[in-house]
C-alpha cells in the first residue's frame, strides 16, 4: 500500500518549516517547533537536530526507492563528516542481522561478524579504533558497557524497527553521552509507530537451521489522544556453522510516542533481550594455517594431547578434564534498556530537550578451571574448601564472569534560537553500579554446568566464603556540563559552531578478595573537550567544511582491581593500575559535499593524534619469573587518511553507492615487552598500528521498480596487522551479497507482502575476519636493550561462510 508524499527534495530548514521534524527518525509531526533546526555539530541526539529528507512513494516496509544510494547514504549538513543507512538498505538485508553488520559499507566500518544472524555480536574499527574506543547510542542513551566499554550488537534492536543508523566517523557531538568515545560515535533511531492501526510480521529459514520470526502491532492513535504506539516480538534460533553449539535469541520492543501543539513530544523505548549463545573458540595463525574452517573445539586433557586439531571424534561428547568443552564457554545474557526522549516548546525561542533512561543488564562469559579442594589459594593463604559433597581432588569447576548492571542517566538541553544564532546549553548526569563476581560452580557428568549462571553448588572454603576468581563492586558517576553556541551568517551560507564540555567521572570500588593492593579504590578523572567547526556553502550544490574536537576514553573499571590466580611471590596474575590517565585523542577534518538532484558525493581529509593510549601488557618477576599483567599507558599514536562516499538517485530504479578509505595510522612510542625473567622495550615506534587496513573500499548496487527488487553489496578490506611489530597480520579480503526479492500487490490483510532471499558471502571465501588479541610481536626478536623477547600469538575470529536466509514478511 503506497503513502503519497511530495517528492520534492527539500533543504533542512525548508522541510522544518513544512512538516516539522519530530523525532530522530525524521518523521512527520502534526504540528512544528519553531525553534529552527540548523546543521551543527553541538548535539545530533536532539529531535530538532535532525535532517529529514522527504522522497517519493513509501512502503509498507519504510522503503521509498529514491533514497541516495538504495538507502546507503544521505545528504548531510552537519559541519563533519556524517554518513547513514536509512529504511531503503535495512529493509533489504537479512532480518537477523545486527546493526554493526548493517553499516559495514559506510566508509571507514570494519565490520567483523561470527555468524549470518548476527546473534554471537561481532566487531567494529573505524580510523583503526575498535567500538571500545567508539560511543554507540540507541535513541539517546548510551549502550556500550559502563566498565569496559565493550558493545554487543546483538542485544541492541531489530533490524525491522531501526528507522536509521548514523556513523559520525571522527568525533562525539557535545550532547553525546559517552565517557569511552575517543573516536566517532554511531547513533540508532527507532521507527515511530504507525498513526494508524496494523502491524508487520515476517518469518524466515536458512543455512545452518536458522529459523527466525518477528510479529510488531500498531494501536494507531488511541482514542481522540495524539498517543500511539507499538509492540513487538521476535525469537531466532540457529546452530554453529563451525563446531558444536547454538543460539537462542528472544527480543522484545515497544515504543509509545505523543506529540501535540508547537512541536511538543514524549516518547518512551523499551527494548528487552535474552539470549543463551555458544561461544566460538578464537584461532591462532598457525592453527588457521593448519585446519582453517575444520578447526572448532581443541581436545583438552585426560591422556589427550591439547592441540589444535579438529576435533572430530570428542566434539559432542565430553572428555573429563577438557575444559575447552563447547559447553563450559556459554554466553547467556539479559538486558533491559528504556529511554524517554521528550522535547517541549517553551517559548517561539526557547526548547527544552529531556532524555532520561535506565539500563539493566546481566550475564556472563563462562570458562572452566580444575581447581584444588584441599589447597585452594586464597589470596595468600591455601584453604580448603567443598563443592556438592566432593572435600579433596582437583575436580574441573565452571567459572563464568559474573556482571551485574544498575545504570541510570539523563541528558538535559536548552536550546535558545533568536535570529542567526542559536545557544546550547545542558547537562548530562548518570550513576551506575557493577558487581562484577567469579564463582566455581559443579560440572554435571557430562561437561555441562548444573547452572550457566554460575549458581547451583558454589565451591564454598573452610572459612565459609565462596571461592572468587574477581569479587568487586563498582560505582560510576558522570557529571558533564555543556555548552555551545551556532552563529549562521550570509543567509545561512556560513555557519560557525563552537562548545566545550567538561566531564567530571568519579569512580569508587571495592574489591572483595583477600590480600590485594588495594581494597577500596577511589578515582576522579576530569577533561575539558572544546570542539569548534565552520561550514560554508558555496552554492546550492557544493559545501566545504573544516572542524576540531577534542574526545576522550576512561580507563576501564577492571584496571582498578588486583584479580585471578595468586602468586605467593608476585601476588594476583592481574593486578591493578589505578592511577591511569584517560585516552585523549584530537580530531581535525576538512571535507567537501556535494549534493546534486541525481549524484550527492563527500570527500574528508582526518588527522589524530593520541596520546596517553591506553594498553594491556605481560609484566614478569625479575626474580621468581611469575608474571602477570597490568593496564598501562601505551604512549602516542597519529593517524591519517581521507573517507568517500558517492551515490545516486535512481536512474531506470538503479541506484549504485561507493565508499572508500585510505588510512595510515603509525605508533608513537616503543612498548614494554617481556620474556621470562627479562623486561625490555621493542622498537615499536614508527610501525602501523593494528587493527587499522591501509584501504578498505565498499560498493553497493541496488534495483527497486515497485514489486522486483535486489541488491549487491561488496567490501573489500586491506591487509590488518595484529602486532605493535608488524610482523603477522589478516591479508586483505572480499566478502560479497546479494538480495533478491519481490513485493505483491496487497492481498486481504497482508499489506504489500514480500518474498526475498539473502545471499551472503557468496563466493564462500575463507577468511580471518578480526584480531581477537593483539600482541607485541608474533616472532621472537631483541628488544632496544638486547634482551631477547618471547613471541605471543595474536588470536583470531573466522569470518562467515556462505549463507543463505529465506523471508516471507507483510504489513497488515
Amino acid at each position: 500500500m503506497f503513502a503519497l508524499v511530495s517528492s520534492t527534495v527539500l533543504s533542512s530548514g525548508a522541510l522544518a518549516q513544512e512538516m516539522g521534524t519530530s523525532s530522530a527518525t525524521g518523521q512527520a509531526n502534526p504540528a512544528k517547533a519553531k525553534v529552527e533546526a540548523r546543521p551543527s555539530m553541538l548535539g545530533a541526539t536532539s529531535p530538532t537536530d535532525e535532517q529529514v529528507e522527504v522522497t517519493a512513494h513509501t512502503y509498507g516496509d519504510g522503503v521509498t526507492r529514491r533514497a541516495l544510494g538504495g538507502g546507503l547514504m544521505v545528504n548531510q549538513d552537519a559541519p563533519k563528516s556524517i554518513s547513514e543507512v536509512t529504511r531503503d538498505f535495512i529493509a533489504k538485508q537479512n532480518p537477523g542481522q545486527n546493526p554493526m553488520q548493517l553499516i559495514a559499507l559506510l566508509p571507514g566500518a570494519n565490520v567483523s561478524d561470527t555468524d549470518p544472524l548476527g546473534m554471537t555480536g561481532g566487531h567494529i574499527s573505524v580510523r583503526g579504533l575498535t567500538e571500545s574506543q567508539m560511543g554507540f547510542t540507541l535513541e539517546g542513551f548510551p549502550i556500550n558497557d559502563i566498565g569496559n566499554f565493550a558493545v554487543y550488537p546483538q542485544e541492541i534492536v531489530d533490524s525491522e524497527n531501526l528507522q536509521s543508523i548514523r556513523l559520525a566517523q571522527g568525533s562525539a557531538d557535545l550532547d553525546s553521552p559517552h565517557i569511552s568515545a575517543s573516536g566517532g560515535v554511531v547513533d540508532m533511531y527507532m521507527i515511530d509507530p504507525k498513526k494508524q492501526m496494523g502491524g508487520k510480521i515476517d518469518m524466515s529459514y536458512g543455512s545452518f537451521n536458522a529459523t527466525r520470526g518477528f510479529a510488531r502491532f500498531d494501536t494507531g492513535y488511541i482514542g481522540h489522544t495524539n498517543l500511539r504506539a507499538y509492540f513487538s516480538y521476535s525469537q531466532g534460533r540457529q546452530d554453529h556453522w563451525r563446531g558444536p553449539g547454538y543460539e537462542n535469541k528472544k527480543h522484545g520492543e515497544m515504543k509509545i510516542v505523543n506529540d501535540w501543539g508547537q512541536g511538543n513530544r514524549i516518547s518512551l523505548a523499551v527494548v528487552g533481550n535474552s539470549l543463551q549463545n555458544d561461544a566460538y573458540p578464537s584461532v591462532t595463525k598457525a592453527s588457521w594455517n593448519q585446519w582453517g574452517y575444520g578447526f572448532d573445539n581443541p581436545v583438552g586433557s585426560s591422556g589427550l594431547a591439547k592441540t589444535d586439531a579438529p576435533n572430530t571424534v570428542y566434539e559432542r561428547h565430553f572428555v573429563r578434564g577438557d575444559n575447552n568443552y563447547y559447553k563450559l564457554h556459554p554466553n547467556p545474557f539479559t538486558n533491559i534498556y528504556a529511554s524517554m526522549p521528550s522535547t517541549f516548546t517553551l517559548t517561539d525561542h526557547l526548547t527544552l530537550t529531556e532524555t532520561p533512561y535506565f539500563w539493566y543488564g546481566y550475564g556472563n562469559g563462562g570458562g572452566a578451571y580444575a581447581t584444588s579442594l584441599t589447597g585452594y589459594q586464597y589470596g595468600a593463604h591455601k584453604i580448603g574448601g567443598t563443592i556438592g559433597g566432593l572435600s579433596s581432588g582437583s575436580p574441573l569447576l565452571y567459572n563464568p564472569s559474573l556482571t551485574e548492571t544498575y545504570r541510570p542517566g539523563a541528558t538535559t538541553k536548552l536550546t535558545w534560537s533568536y535570529g542567526p544564532n542559536r545557544l546550547m546549553i545542558g547537562y548530562w548526569f548518570e550513576y551506575s553500579k557493577q558487581r562484577q563476581t567469579g564463582p566455581y560452580a559443579q560440572v554435571g557428568p557430562d561437561g555441562t554446568p548444573l547452572d550457566v549462571w554460575g549458581g547451583g553448588p558454589n565451591l564454598v572454603l573452610n572459612n565459609g566464603v565462596t571461592a572468587q576468581y574477581r569479587n568487586t563492586t563498582t560505582q560510576t558517576e558522570v557529571h558533564t556540563p555543556f555548552i555551545g553556541d551556532s552563529l549562521s551568517l550570509l543567509h545561512d551560507r556560513l555557519t560557525i559552531d563552537a562548545g566545550l564540555k567538561y566531564s567530571i567521572v568519579t569512580r569508587r570500588g571495592t574489591n572483595y578478595l583477600p590480600d590485594v593492593s588495594q581494597k577500596y579504590v577511589n578515582t576522579d578523572y576530569a577533561k575539558a573537550l572544546p570542539t569548534a567547526a565552520v561550514r560554508y556553502k558555496i552554492n546550492n550544490e557544493n559545501q566545504v567544511f573544516v572542524s576540531v574536537a577534542t574526545n576522550y576514553r576512561m580507563p576501564t573499571n577492571y584496571a582498578l582491581y588486583d584479580s585471578g590466580a595468586y602468586n605467593v611471590v608476585t601476588g594476583y596474575s592481574t593486578k591493578a593500575s589505578p592511577n591511569q590517565q584517560p585516552e585523549v585523542s584530537i580530531s581535525e577534518e576538512a571535507g567537501w559535499r556535494y549534493q546534486g538532484s541525481l549524484i550527492s558525493s563527500s570527500l574528508t581529509y582526518f588527522h589524530y593524534n593520541f596520546t596517553d593510549r591506553l594498553f594491556t601488557q605481560t609484566l614478569v618477576d625479575p626474580i621468581s619469573g611469575a608474571y602477570w599483567t597490568s593496564n598501562a599507558n601505551g604512549g602516542g599514536e597519529h593517524s591519517d587518511g581521507f573517507d568517500f562516499e558517492i551515490g545516486t538517485r535512481p536512474f531506470h530504479n538503479i541506484r549504485p553507492y561507493v565508499s572508500a578509505e585510505y588510512l595510515h595510522a603509525v605508533t608513537d612510542s616503543n612498548l614494554q615487552s617481556s620474556s621470562g625473567k627479562i623486561v625490555d622495550y621493542l622498537p615499536t615506534k614508527g610501525k602501523i598500528a593494528p587493527q587499522a587496513p591501509p584501504w578498505q573500499v565498499g560498493f553497493g548496487l541496488d534495483y527497486d521498480d515497485g514489486h522486483r527488487f535486489g541488491s549487491f553489496n561488496l567490501k573489500y578490506v586491506a591487509k590488518q596487522y595484529s602486532t605493535f611489530m608488524n610482523d603477522q597480520k589478516i591479508p586483505g579480503y572480499t566478502r560479497m551479497n546479494i538480495a533478491v526479492g519481490y513485493r505483491f500487490s496487497d492481498f486481504g490483510l497482508m499489506k504489500s507482502p514480500s518474498i526475498r532471499l539473502n545471499l551472503q558471502n557468496i563466493t564462500d571465501s575463507k577468511n580471518l575476519t578480526w584480531i581477537n588479541s593483539v600482541q607485541t610481536n608474533a616472532t621472537a626478536m631483541k628488544g632496544i636493550n638486547g634482551n631477547l623477547i618471547s613471541a605471543k600469538a595474536p588470536t583470531y575470529s573466522i569470518g562467515i561462510p556462505f549463507s543463505a536466509l529465506a523471508t516471507f514478511s507483510s504489513d497488515f
